[in-house]
């Protein structure tokens, strides 16, 4: 009986780890790592480099988030692909010099609230971090390879500010992978559709923004 018992709390026990939610501060080192992945997903399309001392920490863990940052990398190909030329050359779209944490910080929060103006999707997220690995890109091309981690953070501290009731209601980032459970094409990318139309708006919204405060 008594074995029983023990048997039924551990068992209780081991299905509360699988079953509870993620804590803020996961989500946000879990954003962040999936930010690193894009990032360095993308230099190296780009023929560029990153090294392990510039990442910083590790990236994204295997299991469930490996399968996101998979389906990140999967999303935002599409994206890139309906609109290449909004996440390409983002400094120079932004008129910003990448000699400053203060102005690219400002610069990619300042997109940030634009995208999320009007409400939180998967697909202004998947937005976001194209627009993160766009920056990161500029920033090794101009020879700024510090200012990525920069980047990283600033994403990080979007994800703990805006993101982060949204994520826990959605049980956390591996809700992502729904997005692409069909295979049906036109199911599938609906959702991503009305974002990638929208963010050369949101940019360019955001470049008289940012004119307009200096």
């Amino acid at each position: 009986m008594e074995m029983l018992r023990r048997s039924s709390v551990f068992a209780a026990e081991v299905l509360e780890v699988f079953d509870r939610s993620p804590t803020d501060k996961e989500l946000v080192a879990q954003g962040k790592a999936l930010c690193r992945d894009y990032i360095q997903a993308r230099l190296q399309r780009a023929g560029l480099g990153w090294s392990k001392a510039e990442q910083g920490i590790s990236s994204a863990a295997g299991g469930r988030m490996a399968e996101v940052s998979a389906t990140f990398l999967r999303l935002g190909d599409e994206l890139e692909y309906m609109r290449p030329a909004v996440y390409r050359n983002i400094a120079r779209q932004l008129n910003i010099s990448l000699t400053s944490e203060s102005v690219l910080s400002d610069a990619f929060l300042a997109v940030a609230a634009e995208i999320f103006s009007a409400g939180i999707t998967w697909g202004k997220v998947v937005s976001l971090y194209a627009v993160a690995a766009g920056l990161a890109v500029d920033c090794v091309k101009h020879s700024q390879p510090a200012l990525v981690l920069t980047i990283v953070d600033c994403l990080g501290e979007f994800v703990r500010k805006t993101l982060v009731t949204w994520l826990k209601r959605r049980g956390g980032w591996t809700d992502v992978t729904k997005c692409v459970v069909t295979t049906e094409p036109g199911l599938r990318s609906h959702w991503l559709v009305s974002s990638a139309c929208n963010l050369g708006h949101f940019l360019k919204a955001v470049i008289f923004f940012l004119l307009r405060e200096r």
